[in-house]
């Protein structure tokens, strides 16, 4: 009986929906993230234990990513990936503003934080006594 398929289930524990549906990578993951005002159910705040029922909404934030989801399917198991994007659809309007930041990301360089020249012999020395010092 170890079907990773979603089943027929009535209600299911925010904490464990966002586990299975992977959204976090682990349990406590996703409970710290409730705890921490990181996710709403039908646009109020939730904790662990609140049911989800399909047809919800729930909106997160992971990182710099922002997602709004609703509700397909309900699963207690954590099953493929494959399986894992039948419990949710996310908004279009979610997925236009993901890709606008994304497309911004990418042209403003951010992570690429290089220093405009290398550092000259002082600037080495300094550095070095600066890496020394307790």
């Amino acid at each position: 009986m170890n079907d990773s398929r979603p089943s027929s289930l009535a209600a299911v524990r925010a904490d464990i929906w966002l586990w299975a549906a992977r959204m976090y990578k682990t349990r406590s993951l996703a409970k710290q993230a409730i705890d921490g005002g990181k996710v709403d159910i039908n646009g109020a705040g939730c904790k662990p234990a609140k049911t989800l029922h399909v047809g919800d909404r729930v909106r997160l934030t992971r990182g710099e990513e922002r997602l709004e989801l609703e509700v397909l399917a309900l699963s207690e198991q954590r099953g493929p990936a494959s399986v894992a994007q039948t419990l949710y659809r996310e908004t279009e309007a979610s997925l236009r503003a993901r890709e606008q930041m994304r497309e911004q990301r990418r042209l403003s360089g951010e992570g690429l934080n290089h220093p405009a020249s290398r550092p000259n012999k002082q600037e080495r020395r300094e550095l070095r006594r600066l890496k020394e010092f307790p």
